[in-house]
């Protein structure tokens, strides 16, 4: 039996105790797991998450869990590492979740905002333009007949000054 293989099996072997006396309230059993593996923890979430803070709170969810539910641990699936390690895995991919659903959900309030917003300016620009044109109809009628002209082929009907120049025999 190798050297690593026997320190590994006493570090199982240590867990497996410290998670039986969690289970029976020792808090300095808590806290000496917390010790071993809330930096491993942390590293792991903060992969997942890609938040610090995201990631301390999956951490303090994870080590909720070992608190509350430390009977829910099988020696026979695994080591408390990797129980451990499952459970801060699942936690933070539940995470980033919500939080891209939520971001979604409030893109969609945003596009409905915006739709919204759109339509309420289209409604105001359209009532600017009848009062614009009405304003640019009247300014016409009061100027001489053959400005009038000019005006209204070149802005309304887009023709160039040479082409109005040629249309109406003017220099």
């Amino acid at each position: 039996m190798g050297t690593a293989l026997v320190v590994h099996s006493l570090e199982d072997a240590r867990d497996r105790d410290l998670v039986r006396r969690v289970v029976n309230g020792d808090e300095d059993a808590f806290r000496q797991l917390f010790r071993r593996y809330g930096p491993m923890a942390n590293g792991l979430a903060l992969r997942v998450a890609r938040q610090a803070f995201m990631a301390e709170e999956i951490v303090q969810e994870a080590f909720l869990v070992l608190w509350r539910n430390s009977s829910s641990y099988r020696e026979d699936r695994g080591t408390v590492r990797s129980w451990l390690m499952s459970t801060v895995h699942h936690r933070a991919v539940d995470a980033v979740r919500r939080e891209e659903a939520q971001r979604r959900r409030g893109r969609g309030v945003e596009r409905a905002d915006l739709i919204e917003q759109d339509v309420a300016q289209t409604v105001v620009d359209e009532s600017d333009f009848v009062d614009q044109r009405t304003r640019v109809r009247t300014a016409l009628q009061e100027i001489p007949e053959e400005q009038r002209q000019v005006l209204e082929l070149m802005y309304f009907q887009g023709k160039t000054q040479s082409r109005i120049s040629d249309e109406l025999s003017l220099p």
